[in-house]
């Protein structure tokens, strides 16, 4: 009975396909593809099947090949993928590819296949062009600006040629950007001959651990997977006060960490969540506000990061392990901020959770659906075993199919497994053009040492201070973030901003692996952060309301959540780094919860009890106090704010007994 109401429940609130689509386009930084049919559509599925199908049989370790040719071979299915699936022109015809885009992405094959060709022979001489390859290689720049700008829009692209220009019209530059300038042959040899410039470390990653995990998150949508995180969610929070709210976190964080993109998970949990939260007394600003909150620190959460966790693992040539170990407390206290901000925020507002009647039980969940979360605990048990991140994503993806094999309505036969293959190439296809586009940039800061420059200029302006440092460092890696997907501006923010921090001759010495979860943090945070906040722009969409009311919500409900990367700058131990004691850890998480719920109650003015102007002011101070890295700091804040509860206790019965 309680099944029979809850499919009525996500019946009644999902949005329709069409409503969906229309939001998603609107504030999606993907264009629209082409709906192909016939022959033409026959082909690029099969050439999407195919390039699944290739990076499987590689992760698997089944084909090992060389750097290179992972590389190029991943970027020649891309290219080829992208110009004839997206029309340059959102006015352009959606049912069949022009013959120009069929020459497109010809011409974009041949020109990523010479160098997987010729690789040896160019690495023997010195990788300098010769005359034919100078045209290669700027074709090969166009191509790739003008297929990233078809499925990404215009931001990135414009970025990738910013710094292209200011490799060869550096001289012009003011002050102490101004270099002398590279010849085009320079540039073309660095950016196109070798793995520097466009096959460099960013395509490396997305040939490898990125797209195997999306073609996971693919198989794992195949199988029912959305539809049981949706139900599990329900179940463990529906009922609890502002449960609706607590729902669209937990469903949004149990796909967004596979999904790897804030926008489409906004787009894919908040069709359902958002119309809830509304239903049951939500503000449509606060639900916009909750989904996109939640689903941007997915993109921080392990496993997965949205990819991140892969690509700061091969930056650092770290252990996968040490980064999720690293991310674990910081992830768990931004998830906390929300929570506690919304406990809050219901308990001030009197918003019950669902009738227990209309919700599934766990349990039931649990035993219709619960073998579909199983592949994730299996690639966490490949990890731990010390295999690869690619293996542990191949496991994955072999174990969704067999457990999906279980039960008749997640059995995937031949049209799921061609589907999901198919579905796992496309959604792979931005993310393997914004790491090209990337490869420009992170080549550009090596070929002119640009990253140097803005280390000397930051620390200028921060007069070489740690906080003032770290604060000039937060903003630029929000400006950097704004519009771009993850995988783009971690690459990024990591290449310019991170050598900032661990240049800095502080004590303690800032670890690399601080250092670039810091930037990784405030680049994500870019995504609910005003003015430019695009999955808070999304939700808005779903749920009708003001995007600039909606963003300003969200950062008001993880404010706490932008003190933490000071927090474990100045605190490794947060980091599971350095020496610290059990104890002393145990007292730092605890007592940044209390300052993380305490910091909540003031921002919404309750706690207990409807709370004054002076005693918000009074509470924001204490918590800071007891959020403070250092013991003693944080002691006494804890003490004031249980005295202050008390109180606020006290006279809150006084009150109601009053009313």
């Amino acid at each position: 009975m309680a099944e029979e109401k809850k499919v009525d429940l996500v019946q009644e609130l999902s949005m329709d396909e069409a409503a969906v689509k229309a939001v998603v386009e609107k504030y999606e930084v993907e264009s629209k593809f082409r709906q192909l049919t016939g022959w033409q559509g026959g082909f690029v599925a099969l050439l999407l099947f195919s390039m699944s199908a290739f990076h499987l049989y590689t992760a698997g370790g089944f084909l090992v090949l060389p750097l290179i040719l992972q590389r190029t071979i991943h970027l020649m299915f891309a290219i080829s993928a992208v110009f004839i699936l997206y029309p340059a022109s959102q006015k352009g015809n959606k049912r069949s590819t022009p013959w120009y885009d069929w020459v497109l992405a010809l011409c974009g094959v041949l020109v990523v296949a010479y160098i997987a060709i010729n690789h040896r022979e160019i690495a023997r001489r010195g990788a300098w062009p010769t005359e034919f390859e100078m045209w290669l290689g700027i074709a090969a720049i166009v191509l790739v600006l003008e297929g990233a700008r078809r499925i990404m829009g215009n931001i990135l692209p414009c970025l990738g040629l910013l710094f292209l220009l200011y490799c060869y019209f550096g001289w012009l530059a003011p002050g102490i950007f101004q270099i002398r300038g590279f010849s085009m042959g320079r540039i073309i040899q660095h950016m196109y001959m070798t793995t520097e410039g466009l096959f460099g470390v960013a395509l490396g990653v997305s040939s490898t651990f990125i797209i195997v995990f999306i073609i996971f998150g693919a198989f794992l949508s195949q199988s029912g997977g959305a539809r049981f995180f949706n139900e599990l969610a329900l179940a463990l929070a529906g009922s609890a006060p502002g449960g609706p709210a607590k729902v669209a976190v937990v469903a949004a964080s149990l796909l967004g960490t596979i999904n790897g993109s804030s926008i489409a998970n906004v787009a894919a949990t908040g069709t359902f969540t958002i119309p809830l939260m509304k239903r049951t007394g939500y503000p449509a600003h606060h639900a916009a506000a909750t989904v996109a909150a939640a689903s941007t620190g997915a993109q921080l959460a392990p496993p997965i990061m949205g990819a991140g966790a892969f690509i700061m693992a091969e930056l650092l040539m770290m252990p996968y392990l040490q980064i999720l170990s690293a991310a674990l407390i910081p992830a768990i206290l931004f998830y906390f901020a929300i929570f506690v901000n919304l406990h809050v925020c219901a308990k001030r507002d009197n918003l019950k959770g669902l009738p227990k009647d209309t919700l599934p039980k766990t349990l039931d969940v649990i035993k219709k659906d619960g073998h579909l979360i199983i592949p994730i605990f299996v690639i966490i048990a490949v990890l731990l075993m010390r295999y690869t991140p690619l293996m542990a994503g191949f496991s994955g993806v072999v174990s969704m199919f067999l457990l999906s094999l279980l039960r008749s309505h997640t059995r995937m036969g031949p049209k799921e497994i061609f589907n999901a293959m198919v579905e796992g190439a496309r959604g792979a296809l931005g993310v393997a053009m914004a790491c090209a586009v990337v490869g420009f940039i992170v080549g550009t800061a090596s070929l002119t040492a640009l990253g140097l420059t803005l280390s000397a200029s930051i620390m200028s302006v921060a007069g070489d201070q740690l906080l003032p440092t770290l604060v000039v460092s937060m903003i630029v890696c929000i400006i950097i973030g704004l519009g771009l997907p993850t995988t783009a501006k971690y690459i990024i923010v990591s290449t310019i901003i991170a050598p900032v921090l661990t240049s800095m001759d502080v004590y303690p010495r800032i670890e690399p692996i601080a250092a670039h979860l810091f930037v990784f943090y405030f680049a994500i945070m870019a995504d609910i952060t005003p003015p430019v906040a695009l999955a808070v722009f999304t939700g808005a969409g779903i749920a009708g309301c003001e995007p600039g009311k909606a963003s300003v919500a969200a950062t008001r409900m993880t404010i706490a959540s932008y003190l933490l990367p000071f927090i474990f700058i100045y605190s490794p131990m947060f980091l599971l780094r350095g020496n610290f004691t059990i104890p002393l850890l145990i007292l730092g998480v605890g007592s940044a919860m209390i300052g993380i719920w305490t910091l909540a109650g003031a921002l919404e003015g309750w706690l207990e009890r409807k709370l004054a102007w002076y005693e918000r002011i009074v509470m924001a101070l204490a918590a800071f106090s007891a959020i403070h890295p250092d013991v003693a700091p944080s002691i006494a804040g804890i003490v004031f704010i249980v005295l202050a509860h008390l109180y606020f206790r006290k006279t809150g019965n006084h009150q109601a007994q009053i009313a």
